[in-house]
């Protein structure tokens, strides 16, 4: 498929100024390419969260006409008319002695973005209120990482914050169609893991707002993952969509370009160079491993070897899990709202998803739900944590989840918490990482079918990781490392960059977590004492 175009955004709200929807490829073209290619910047994210500091076409023109003279300095040519971002880990840490729960709280103003400071001609795109980010490099909006943020915001009694969020969201769907991956222009051609009716559970049960309100919003976000689907045959795919033999048709990862992932062009294209298989292929299971939010993982992959990547080829168990919840979502408040048709027809969708995961997801030998590769009409034999997926959503039978329990408890669990993966690869979605949102969706998903002894075991190891690591160096990361030596818990590796600091979906989680679970040790952690 060709790289699409987006459509320019439909409605404007007050105070929200059009958006421009050039990437900065797009925009500065050779100069993007040649920026990213010659590491002017140790991380390839920073050229493209640079603001201009003139007219973008001007800065072009001048590079254009001066790059072929003597002595020509790209670095200095960049740093001359481009704001390059500040990442300050500083604002992360804490003062000597203050409890973790109390830390957590103080970092939702630090990771609130404001949209009066967002940069004029920036590839930031603009929102209509304030918005939590992760931290660190991660300085916008991230869809899926957002939930998983706000289950802390309301466990803080943060519902200014909730209320600012939503609305966000609402915005983006209602003005692209879909939410995209982040509010950056080089995000629009992928979104994340569809949790938006996740979020509106929360918003409901905190007060934001009924959850009839957000049908308009779920249809359309479920338009956008079906667009086209529904006329495929048997064996074809498009976009999302794949039709399998019998008719069944389940969801994949995909994003609508296939070139360089801009936040990583040189990483991609040294990816590309090390397979024979055409580069578009590659960049496009790049951008769609990035759309799933595992970048990276084996999941993806034939060998553990990035360059062998297939994401477009695999149906992820958690993104047809998520599919079926929305599709679930939207009969029920089509019921509540007297759209007796529609009602009808999604709760007929979510019947048939959920036999096609039943069919094609469902492993019996392996007691699991595995992601299935439909090219080559075969499971993925590895277990990965978004088995859990199902029980989170209650699609799973009550015998299906007692088997996944034992899965997840005798191949994934570690001292620290669940593992991504059994397998290490060096990548950060793999053994030896754990993460927060695989933890919250086990832990919920086994306390959904009653299975709160293996539950409260994830909960309990995860609490005393992020706490001792807390203990010691007065912050939350990104991701952990799960076989926690005898000094204490560290911070996860691997992966495109250094592990960072923050972090917001970490802090959500433990945070409710620690409300949850008020006996646990974890709620008496402070951070380290100044030498």
């Amino acid at each position: 498929m060709n790289e699409q175009t987006i459509a320019p955004p439909r409605s404007q709200p007050a105070g929200v100024a059009p958006a421009d929807t050039l990437t900065p490829a797009d925009r500065y073209q050779e100069l993007f390419v040649d920026v990213q290619m010659s590491r002017v910047f140790a991380d390839s994210k920073t050229f493209v969260d640079c603001a201009p500091l003139g007219e973008p076409e001007r800065i072009l023109d001048l590079y254009r006409t001066q790059r072929g003279q003597a002595g020509f300095d790209l670095g200095a040519f960049v740093h001359a008319h481009f704001e390059v971002p500040q990442v300050h880990t500083s604002h992360y840490v804490s003062i000597p002695g203050q409890p973790l729960r109390e830390h957590i709280d103080g970092l939702w103003d630090v990771l609130s973005r404001h949209p009066n400071l967002h940069p004029a001609r920036s590839s930031l795109l603009p929102l209509p209120h304030c918005y939590v980010v992760p931290g660190g490099r991660f300085s916008e909006l991230y869809y899926w990482d957002s939930y998983f943020t706000m289950l802390g915001l309301a466990e803080s009694g943060r519902h200014d914050l909730l209320h600012c969020m939503a609305s966000n969201f609402a915005y983006l769907i209602d003005t692209y169609g879909h939410i995209p991956n982040g509010n950056r222009t080089y995000y629009l051609s992928r979104s994340q893991p569809p949790v938006f009716a996740l979020m509106v559970e929360l918003f409901e049960a905190h007060g934001v707002c009924g959850a009839i309100e957000w049908l308009p919003q779920l249809c359309k976000e479920y338009d956008y993952w079906m667009e086209g689907a529904e006329a495929l045959r048997p064996g074809d795919a498009h976009r999302h969509g794949v039709r399998l033999d019998d008719g069944s048709l389940l969801n994949r990862y995909w994003d609508d370009r296939d070139t360089p992932r801009e936040e990583s062009h040189c990483e991609d294209v040294t990816t590309a160079r090390r397979t024979s298989r055409p580069s578009t292929e590659v960049y496009r299971d790049l951008r769609a491993g990035a759309a799933s939010g595992w970048d990276f993982s084996s999941r993806w992959c034939d060998n553990g070897r990035l360059d062998t990547i297939r994401t477009t080829a695999i149906l992820p168990v958690d993104l047809n899990a998520f599919l079926y919840k929305l599709e679930r979502q939207i009969a029920e408040l089509s019921h509540a709202d007297g759209q007796r048709r529609q009602a009808e027809a999604f709760a007929a969708r979510a019947q048939r998803r959920s036999a096609a995961i039943n069919r094609w997801l469902w492993n019996e030998p392996a007691g699991s739900f595995l992601d299935y590769d439909w090219q080559r009409h075969a499971p993925r034999a590895a277990l990965n944590a978004a088995t859990s997926a199902p029980l989170y959503v209650g699609l799973a039978s009550q015998d299906q989840a007692v088997r996944v329990a034992e899965a997840l408890r005798t191949r994934l669990l570690d001292d620290g918490g669940l593992g991504a993966t059994e397998v290490e690869t060096g990548e950060q979605w793999d053994k030896p990482n754990g993460w927060a949102p695989l933890q919250w969706l086990a832990i919920h998903g086994l306390r959904r079918y009653g299975l709160h002894e293996l539950a409260e075991d994830i909960a309990h190891r995860w609490l005393h990781t992020v706490g001792s690591l807390y203990q010691r160096e007065s912050k939350m990361v990104e991701k952990y490392v799960l076989i926690v030596p005898e000094g204490g818990a560290v911070g996860g590796d691997g992966g495109e960059y250094p592990l960072q600091d923050g972090f917001g979906w970490t802090n959500g989680v433990t945070r409710r977590l620690l409300h949850e679970k008020p006996e646990h040790p974890a709620n008496e952690a402070c951070a380290a004492s100044s030498a």
